[in-house]
């Protein structure tokens, strides 16, 4: 192969001035949020002690095509998008496969991820509702640090709740959220109702984002001028992660490509849900035949072993229930899991599409991930982080298919972020300390005889 490796990128002018509302384009809309004690929708009103205002409209809006994207948030994106669609040639050429393997790369900015796409949003909001400050969980603690960069530089103060075996296992991470000025603790802490209780009830655990995101709201309910934010799951999310994928779907009409194929890891949806969302618009409507596949680690199996029902989004059971693939709110994944796709739920909006049979989903085990992390870094020459490298790991699978049947499909893959703060996950698999803990039918069935009770 002689091709020279090169990167698509979009001129500036090109970045996206509205974020596209996928649930505007759906056939059945996501199912919801549901009051806790009452069992009914939930109104703007009740959830304007939880989140600001105009997040709260963006969050129930399922009709709206676009929104704007104001100004500052622009201004702020213009310092790391638009972001590259990378041809992957020599991991094509390492396979020795037919395909054509793309990767939309996120990881071009400090907090080292996608989630600044949204965290800047969240941030400019609160401000604008003139709020001190904001409360939020982070597993990997790619959200938290992309939020203590967006709090920064609109002068809030940020409160993060951080997985206790990720604020153990990466300190660095930690510190740099520290050196955005964010105020960092371990959960589940005993600086909360919902944490002393959990620490109660499991001793010496290692945390879930269920149980950072009760914390983190707990704090915000109960401190003036605060607010919860969230780095996932969310519609409003997935509205501001939409850049990705309009990006994306630009750069490929630009080169003349189109995908056969997309894969997004999946862990609360954020990520997933941006790179997909135009072209599962044009797939709803039929003008498009791509498959789309959500990975997910074996250890944390929500789209591929959970079930599809109303559950609680965090452990400590305060927040509103919402219709999801789900393990139980309870659910626990093992702590040796490295990465972030730690969420024992799955975004409404996924979901519902997965359910309807537009999108497909598979779970990998945590080895076979690391491997391929490392082929791909040795030969693209850029460290993954390890919840990407679950998309990784099925791109490569893909295009090995394509080698035994000779067809030339054009894959797409978004690589959401960098490694370079995982590497205590890089160490045990090298070290051969990883394994392959997969929860049996009998771990799942505890978490999930706890759902709630919905007529």
């Amino acid at each position: 192969m002689n091709e020279i490796p090169y990167k698509t990128y979009l001129n500036e002018n090109e970045i996206p001035t509205a974020w596209f509302n996928i649930r505007s384009a759906m056939v059945n809309k996501p199912a919801p949020l549901l009051n806790p004690g009452t069992h009914q929708p939930m109104k703007a009103e009740e959830l304007a002690p939880v989140f600001c205002e105009e997040l709260i409209a963006q969050e129930l809006d399922n009709d709206t095509e676009y929104f704007p994207i104001p100004d500052e948030v622009l201004n702020f994106y213009r310092m790391y998008r638009p972001s590259p669609l990378v041809r992957a040639y020599f991991l094509e050429k390492a396979l020795g496969t037919p395909a054509h393997i793309y990767y939309k790369f996120e990881g071009n900015n400090t907090s080292g991820s996608h989630k600044l796409n949204s965290a800047i949003a969240q941030a400019y909001y609160a401000k604008k509702q003139g709020l001190k400050g904001v409360t939020t969980e982070t597993g990997a603690g790619q959200w938290g640090t992309a939020l203590s960069m967006a709090c920064s530089y609109f002068g809030l103060d940020c409160k993060v709740y951080m997985v206790k075996v990720s604020y153990e296992q990466k300190p660095f991470r930690r510190e740099v959220m520290r050196t955005y000025g964010a105020d960092v603790t371990p959960s589940p802490s005993m600086s909360t109702n919902v944490g002393r209780k959990i620490l109660e009830e499991f001793p010496g655990t290692t945390g879930s984002l269920g149980c950072a995101i009760s914390e983190a709201v707990e704090v915000a309910v109960g401190t003036p001028g605060y607010r919860y934010v969230l780095g996932s799951v969310l519609n409003q999310v997935l509205l501001h992660q939409s850049v990705i994928g309009l990006e994306t779907e630009a750069a490929l009409n630009k080169i003349g490509v189109k995908p056969d194929i997309i894969i997004g890891c999946a862990g609360g949806g954020s990520n997933l849900g941006g790179l997909i969302a135009p072209f599962m618009r044009d797939k709803i409507k039929g003008k498009l035949d791509t498959r789309i596949i959500a990975v997910e680690p074996m250890s944390c199996p929500s789209f591929t072993r959970g079930v599809y029902a109303y559950d609680f989004c965090d452990t400590g059971m305060v927040c509103p229930l919402a219709k999801m693939y789900t393990l139980g709110s309870s659910f626990i994944p093992a702590p040796n899991h490295a990465g972030g796709l730690r969420y024992h739920g799955m975004s409404s909006t996924l979901s519902q599409l997965y359910a309807d049979g537009y999108m497909e989903a598979v779970s990998v085990p945590q080895t076979e991930v690391f491997k391929a992390a490392e082929l791909f870094a040795r030969v693209e020459g850029t460290l993954p982080a390890p919840e990407s490298s679950h998309a990784i790991k099925v791109a490569i699978d893909e295009a090995l298919k394509c080698k035994e049947t000779g067809e030339a499909k054009n894959i797409v893959f978004g690589l959401t972020g960098t490694g370079y703060f995982d590497l205590v996950a890089y160490q045990k698999y090298h070290d051969g300390l990883m394994d392959d803990y997969c929860p049996t039918d009998e771990d799942l069935a505890v978490s999930l005889a706890k759902l709630p009770k919905i007529d």
